[in-house]
């Protein structure tokens, strides 16, 4: 065999690998988060699983719902990532009422609560597929 052809197929092998390997590299770049109308009905399904989660997994005696969305980021990868900030509020709906989605906020000064909550929710909407990758709430 040519030694110098050996060579160049190498080169080229490598050069190939380079190119690949920056378009992988400014295609991962390219995703990152943009911001996104904080319009609820933008997000709704998303935010409904979130609160719906929110709900479950806490141990208030009332449900909360989502007041506001404060700040709110999307992201193309395998799926679409949510990545938001959002005011939610204790309702006057006991856990195990069924009218939660008509449920108004409390307002005896006693039982008023508030958590300024940032979550990352990973979806496939597609598929109505939901995960909540991330979740830490504060007291608002």
């Amino acid at each position: 065999a040519d030694m110098g052809a050996e060579c160049w197929r190498t080169l080229l092998m490598l050069l190939a690998a380079l190119v690949l390997t920056a378009k992988l590299g400014h295609f991962q770049r390219w995703g990152g988060f943009q911001e996104k109308s904080t319009s609820k009905k933008n997000m709704n399904s998303t935010l409904r699983f979130f609160i719906e989660n929110y709900n479950n997994v806490s141990n208030d005696t009332y449900l909360f719902r989502v007041d506001k969305v404060l700040q709110s980021y999307v992201q193309l990868t395998t799926g679409v990532e949510y990545l938001a900030t959002v005011k939610i509020s204790r309702t006057k709906c006991k856990k195990n009422s069924t009218k939660s989605h008509s449920c108004p906020r409390q307002s005896e000064k006693k039982k008023k609560k508030s958590f300024i909550c940032e979550f990352l929710i990973y979806t496939v909407p597609w598929i109505n597929y939901y995960e909540l990758w991330n979740n830490s709430c504060l007291v608002a």
